[in-house]
């Protein structure tokens, strides 16, 4: 008996080393419960200076942990410099932490995540975090040396308690940028994701708006570029696709009404779907690509790049994947129009900044853009084949 002719996808989904997401319960009590729960007794923060110094969120936790909090760390600078990861790890080790918790957006969140693998292997200075960061080859295949024999793999683990919508608490992935380079690079390893997660609506309403929506947008564009992607399967697509409707439901909302609790949790769930296929292994394209940098060389917020790149990426890579950008376009409730049309009208009605040069990008800057994009993670992943710097540079002439 002959078989079917049919042809099916095949792959593989990456889980992540993530045990538990908790949502909707107050912080500090779900905080508490969790370092029990691991039996932790040297507990160290690392905090947004915001949340610190301007709220009373900071000193509950610290309450609630009781004699288990040993340290705080606060000030984390955005784009996570090297200099804020050493410092950090210096107070851990010197603190004997046990367990990181991170309570802030994603730089806070990425030096969390650094700190327990620079304890581990004994990093003691901004220029020896080189030895752990990803490298990509002039063939854009990565090296990573936490898969190298003499890396240590970290002893204790983080919690993250995210104040943002940036999704990097659930990735096992962080960034952290090289000042002198003004390079940001990435470094991974499956124990840098999370033990647990705590998703608490009330702490958001502290962010300001610009940061809200931006990284928002962010979490958008993770979904997005799922969409876009040959290289995603049904599983990935459907995840994708739910965060996208539950984002641009809970961000309406919320730029209706700011006190909207169940529509910020509806933001925080569909950022938790937006980054299941990334961790899963469905790489992002060029607006993740040039993000990464606009971030760590030019200085723009993590959340605006994604604002002014994601449309532009979706419209130059519209002759190649059209049709995988209708279920996109669907999900905004208008199936026949074109995706960067829609992304870039929903985009603006939050209020966010839709070109380079609204974030202070100036095209004498695009060619070390450029360069500096080949070596990212994903400058070589996007559905329409990049070739060069090039194509790049003809990407941020659109956006300029």
């Amino acid at each position: 008996m002959g078989g079917s002719s049919m042809t099916i996808s095949a792959g593989t989904v990456i889980l992540t080393a993530t045990e538990r997401v908790i949502f909707g319960q107050p912080a500090a009590e779900a905080l508490a419960a969790e370092a029990a729960l691991l039996g932790a007794n040297r507990v160290m923060l690392i905090t947004s200076a915001s949340l610190r110094e301007s709220t009373d969120e900071i000193s509950r936790i610290e309450a609630a942990l009781g004699a288990r909090h040993a340290a705080t760390f606060s000030g984390v600078a955005p784009h996570g410099p090297r200099t804020d990861v050493i410092s950090a790890t210096e107070m851990a080790r010197d603190c004997k932490a046990d367990l990181i918790v991170s309570v802030g957006g994603g730089s806070v969140t990425d030096c969390a995540k650094i700190v327990p693998i620079c304890l581990s292997n004994d990093i003691r200075t901004a220029a020896d975090m080189g030895r752990l960061h990803i490298q990509v080859n002039a063939e854009g295949q990565l090296i990573n040396p936490t898969a190298l024999p003499e890396f240590r793999p970290q002893s204790i683990r983080t919690i993250c308690v995210p104040t943002t919508l940036s999704g990097g608490e659930f990735n096992p992935l962080s960034g952290a940028t090289d000042r002198e380079t003004g390079h940001k690079q990435g470094y991974e390893h499956r124990l840098m994701a999370p033990v647990s997660i705590i998703l608490d609506p009330a702490m958001t309403q502290h962010t300001p708006e610009w940061l809200w929506f931006s990284t928002g947008v962010r979490a958008l564009d993770h979904a997005i570029e799922t969409l876009q992607s040959f290289r995603s399967n049904d599983y990935c697509d459907g995840l994708a696709e739910s965060a996208l409707r539950l984002l641009i439901e809970g961000l309406s909302r919320v730029k209706a009404d700011p006190q909207d609790l169940d529509a910020r949790l509806k933001c925080q769930i569909g950022v938790w779907q937006s980054m299941l296929p990334i961790i899963g292994g469905v790489p992002m394209g060029a607006s993740h690509a040039i993000g990464h940098v606009l971030g760590g060389l030019c200085d723009v917020p993590h959340g605006y790049t994604s604002c002014v790149m994601s449309p532009f990426v979706l419209r130059w890579n519209a002759e190649v994947n059209g049709e995988r950008q209708k279920r996109i376009s669907a999900a905004f409730g208008a199936p026949g129009t074109p995706a960067g049309d829609l992304a870039c009208a929903f985009i603006t009605s939050l209020g966010m900044p839709r070109s380079l040069s609204a974030v202070g990008v100036t095209p004498e800057r695009f060619a070390t853009i450029a360069d500096y994009t080949m070596q990212d993670i994903w400058g070589r992943t996007n559905p329409r084949e990049i070739t060069g710097p090039e194509d790049f540079i003809r990407i941020l002439e659109t956006a300029a």
